[in-house]
């Protein structure tokens, strides 16, 4: 739950290479940027412990003031990735984050921990992250700030301008359960297998402004009812629209919000080169006039929660048609991969992302390597702590 910052770097990049990139004939390759939390674990119990101020401090001298952050616990960091305009450029700048990162951590007796909630231990609040925001977070919403130790992968995607985004918003919507299915990595929290692929979405889904964006229409729609939300407490205040999809208020992206932090940086490079080629497709069809399928809320909620619940390894509902017929997973990614192939092909993205669908397929989620690794070691979880510490360098 972060406050809000300027993006490590400025709107005006965002904005400066997408316009020169509009004016070729084929479809403009969009800037793109990553933001990843991780839960720090002591070395020794692998247990989430609270020592977010001090891995934060020395790891911005590392990394760059703007490329690490906070969270709302102090067992928790963000690293936030600088503009990318190519797969190997984001390659190289989450490994660097991550890597910087993690040796900071190791310094100061922890790892960094690539799962959406933490395995072992809960450090949530009280106390939370000793910030005016959050306190006042904490005044109006109570008790639902506590277990609030859980780890995201957002993705911005760079745009023209608010209103391309709005509009490819509604076409994305649908798209957010297989998303999560695909990165659901957060079966356990404090030492229980919670029976969920991401337990993450679900603690998550809990905020009254969480969950699937209703379908926006346009810029003005969508600023009245962010007005609105925040006049009815709902939300502190626009940041606070923590939709999976979501037009960015502070720089010119779309930025998809459903995933779990992913395991391996190979992972989350491929799903953010997916998550661009599925806003760059969703552009297409708004410039081709094509009309959003109008999927009531209610489905979207309960396609996240199935998704949550069984990841890859059952049905989902289709929500990106407007039937929204109960299909098997891979079939859904399988259509996905269809639809997106071209932009992949066409940027050079096609193999990392391949790659990764069939790793998926193969091995499973984040959430079934968890599993795997617990039962291999006869269920201890210090093992699945240990497996996904991000390595220094």
């Amino acid at each position: 739950m972060p406050e809000p910052y300027e993006f490590a770097a400025s709107a005006a990049e965002h904005r400066a290479v997408f316009v020169r990139s509009e004016s070729r004939t084929d479809q403009p390759v969009p800037t793109l940027g990553v933001e990843e939390e991780f839960v720090l674990a002591d070395r020794r119990t692998r247990a989430a412990v609270r020592k977010a101020s001090a891995v934060v401090l020395a790891a911005r001298l590392r990394t760059g003031e703007s490329h690490v952050a906070p969270e709302m616990t102090q067992a928790q960091v963000e690293s936030i990735s600088a503009v990318c305009r190519t797969g190997d450029e984001l390659r190289h700048e989450v490994a660097r984050l991550r890597g910087a990162a993690a040796a900071v951590a190791a310094e100061q007796g922890c790892a960094l921990v690539a799962s959406g909630s933490p395995v072992l231990g809960d450090p949530g609040p009280p106390p939370i992250l000793d910030k005016p925001r959050y306190h006042r977070i904490e005044g109006r919403f109570g008790a639902l700030v506590r277990h609030q130790c859980v780890n995201a992968c957002h993705v911005h995607v760079g745009v023209a301008d608010r209103e391309q985004a709005v509009r490819a918003v509604d076409h994305l919507r649908g798209w957010m359960p297989l998303l999560l299915a695909l990165t659901a990595n957060s079966p356990f929290r404090d030492g229980e297998d919670t029976g969920y692929a991401s337990w993450r979405s679900v603690v998550w889904s809990r905020w009254p402004c969480a969950g699937p964006p209703p379908l926006l229409r346009s810029v003005a729609a969508y600023e009245t009812l962010v007005a609105r939300l925040v006049d009815s407490g709902a939300a502190l205040d626009t940041a606070m629209l923590y939709w999976h999809v979501r037009p960015s208020r502070h720089v010119p992206t779309v930025e998809v919000r459903i995933a779990d932090v992913l395991p391996e940086t190979t992972d989350t490079v491929a799903y953010a080169l997916l998550v661009r080629a599925l806003v760059a497709h969703a552009l297409t069809l708004v410039r081709e006039g094509v009309p959003a399928p109008d999927v009531p809320d209610m489905i979207l909620r309960a396609a996240c929660w199935r998704a949550a619940r069984h990841g890859m390894d059952d049905t989902l509902p289709a929500t990106h048609t407007g039937t929204c017929p109960l299909l098997p997973a891979q079939g859904l990614a399988d259509d996905l991969w269809v639809r997106l192939e071209p932009y992949l092909s066409r940027w050079g993205d096609d193999a990392t992302v391949g790659d990764w669908l069939d790793r998926v397929r193969r091995s499973g989620t984040g959430a079934a390597r968890q599993r795997r690794i617990a039962g291999r070691h006869a269920g201890r979880l210090e093992a699945v702590v240990d497996d996904l510490s991000v390595p220094a360098t």
